[in-house]
């Protein structure tokens, strides 16, 4: 079975959060988005560098597309329609049927558990319900909360990648985490030999 993979996505997975939702991300959200990412505290291990909103503005044009951009990202936001964060995927393969999963959370935000929801929720979701078989996660090798999400949400450490990504102008390295769909979900899923 393929990835069953559609544009702008509305069959969206429940957080499981009270007063926290997913919805696709809007052009309006980029400026909230990139007023948190811009801090330090936030992208001091991770990859992201920005120039301004106009930057992610073309990122959530292309993650309203993720047949055509291979990448796909959704606001989490809270009862106000204030963002919460983002949770999405990226290098998405279809005929691989893997993807990795990455977030962000806004710092009045931390501590809720929110990560950890949002990354079960959208995993399972990519695994059973959109058919993926793999959703793999990079983390920068301090990142040790983005670890904590990763093992709390049942992701594998399978090792590290020297030199994976360039980080601000350095080559850094990463944890490669992986989940994987159940044994039995992935022989219903596959084509049976006659």
């Amino acid at each position: 079975m393929m990835p069953n993979l559609v544009d702008d996505p509305q069959d969206l997975p429940d957080l499981g959060v009270a007063g926290l939702q997913l919805r696709p991300l809007r052009v309006d959200d980029a400026g909230a988005w990139y007023a948190y990412l811009r801090e330090n505290v936030v992208t001091r291990h991770t990859s992201w560098q920005l120039d301004g909103p106009a930057d992610l503005v073309r990122l959530i044009h292309a993650y309203a597309r993720p047949m055509e951009s291979h990448c796909m990202r959704l606001a989490i936001v809270a009862s106000d329609d204030g963002l919460a964060g983002t949770i999405g995927l990226n290098e998405i393969s279809i005929p691989a049927r893997r993807a990795e999963i990455a977030y962000d959370i806004a710092p009045q935000y931390w501590r809720r558990g929110i990560a950890t929801r949002a990354c079960a929720s959208v995993t399972a979701w990519a695994l059973q319900q959109l058919g993926f078989a793999r959703i793999q996660a990079t983390v920068l090798d301090t990142n040790q909360a983005s670890v904590g999400v990763l093992e709390r949400c049942g992701f594998e450490r399978e090792g590290l990648l020297r030199h994976y990504r360039q980080v601000r102008g350095e080559p850094r390295d990463f944890w490669m985490y992986a989940r994987t769909c159940p044994q039995q979900e992935r022989a219903a899923a596959s084509p049976r030999k006659t």
